[in-house]
């Protein structure tokens, strides 16, 4: 039912309130139209937004395709609303900026020479050219600021059929850009589509380029990947399964997701969730995954957090029960669901009694931490390693105390290190 009135409340907004009709967007047009010649369509939608729009979905970044070029496109915006950020010059690309919007614009091009990682590319004004350098046909529909669909590669059919089809012949598409491989992946993922079988002969044949890509490029469209709200039915669909583990070998644990699904409606679904799920293990995978991709910090950090309670859970026996509350200190809500999940991921089968644990920890009030630097700076002592030690020994008593220490017990602690 919630399902249904969504879809029905975002088909309404779809006929009513199309975002072409938005304010900003219809003076980024007027912008761009000055001087032109009539009849002409200068600027068109294209991506995302118009895949969103013709199913009736939220539409969040929203690509546009122009007949100008980056240097024309900032002399045409100067002096308006718009900020243009230089961003993608060497695609032909810039990143147009307003007060409620963001736009991407990129200048019709026709690729002369590719060679699986860049393109060389020759600036046009022909739509039907620009269509036939893009990957799939879903990918290659124009939508007009009226809100008219221009689709020379007849990718709305396909789109509605939940079918990902490379634009011409798959091998001359993948062979352009190895990249469009993982992105094969997350489109067909996300629509859950059926692969023909020339589609996965050109991918098999084609694995081998993805080395020349760079960690970045793959580790970005991963992450899109394991963003996606239908990412743990990969395990339901043998060829995408297939790709998805020749192409990122080190997960050794995709066999964790089919049962995922009987969790998923306990816990908040997130790029870290999955990377845990497909990581975290007794033999560390994630520590090659980590030094292979270079991945941020951030997920260095919250991988070996997790990675290092995992391995205290199995140890420890009321890790979820009367040390459930401490430890939700030591890592936080999240990451305590992440490890609860592991933890009954691992086991051949869990009862309702142990899922109930996620509402449990969702119910936990955990206590500030009653003292802080500031209480020690004011009582006299300097910035310093002092301070940590005193503070970090008082947590670890507090903590051991059930969350209680009296100013007694923080005197001696004091005197004792002073």
């Amino acid at each position: 039912m919630k399902k249904f009135i969504e879809n029905f409340t975002n088909s309404l907004t779809k006929i009513f309130f199309p975002f072409y009709k938005s304010n900003d967007i219809k003076l980024l047009f007027k912008c761009l139209e000055v001087d032109k010649k009539s009849n002409e369509e200068v600027a068109m939608f294209v991506g995302g937004c118009v895949r969103n729009y013709i199913q009736s979905k939220p539409i969040d970044d929203i690509d546009i395709a122009t007949i100008f070029t980056p240097q024309q496109l900032k002399e045409k915006l100067k002096n308006s609303q718009f900020k243009v950020i230089e961003t993608g010059l060497e695609h032909g690309s810039v990143t147009v900026v307003s007060k409620n919007y963001k736009f991407e614009l990129t200048t019709l091009r026709k690729d002369l020479k590719t060679d699986g990682r860049h393109a060389e590319i020759e600036i046009i004004d022909n739509w039907q050219e620009d269509s036939k350098r893009r990957d799939f046909t879903m990918n290659a529909i124009y939508l007009s600021k009226k809100g008219k669909i221009f689709d020379p590669q007849q990718g709305v059919n396909d789109l509605k059929n939940n079918i990902v089809k490379f634009i011409g012949d798959p091998q001359t598409r993948i062979e352009e850009d190895f990249l469009r491989i993982i992105r094969f992946l997350r489109f067909s993922t996300q629509y859950n589509t059926e692969i023909e079988t020339t589609t996965i002969n050109a991918i098999k044949l084609n694995l081998s380029g993805i080395k020349n890509l760079s960690k970045e490029r793959i580790l970005s469209e991963l992450l899109k990947i394991i963003k996606l709200k239908n990412f743990s039915d990969i395990i339901d669909n043998k060829e995408l399964l297939e790709i998805f583990e020749l192409i990122f070998p080190e997960f050794k644990n995709t066999s964790r997701l089919g049962k995922f699904k009987s969790l998923e409606d306990y816990i908040e679904k997130s790029d870290i969730l999955f990377l845990s799920i497909l990581l975290i293990d007794s033999k560390k995978s994630h520590e090659y995954f980590i030094h292979k991709y270079n991945t941020s910090n951030k997920i260095n950090e919250i991988l070996k957090l997790i990675n290092k309670n995992y391995e205290n859970l199995n140890k420890d026996k009321d890790f979820f029960k009367k040390n459930l509350k401490r430890n939700i200190f030591k890592v936080g809500v999240n990451n305590i669901k992440i490890l609860l999940c592991l933890y009954l991921l691992d086991k051949k089968r869990f009862s309702k009694q142990e899922i109930d644990l996620f509402k449990t920890i969702e119910n936990i009030t955990i206590p500030k931490f009653p003292y802080d630097g500031k209480l020690l700076l004011n009582r006299g002592f300097k910035e310093g390693k002092k301070i940590g030690t005193i503070l970090s020994e008082a947590e670890k008593i507090w903590l051991q105390k059930d969350f209680n220490l009296s100013k007694e017990d923080f005197e001696k602690i004091i005197k004792y290190n002073s």
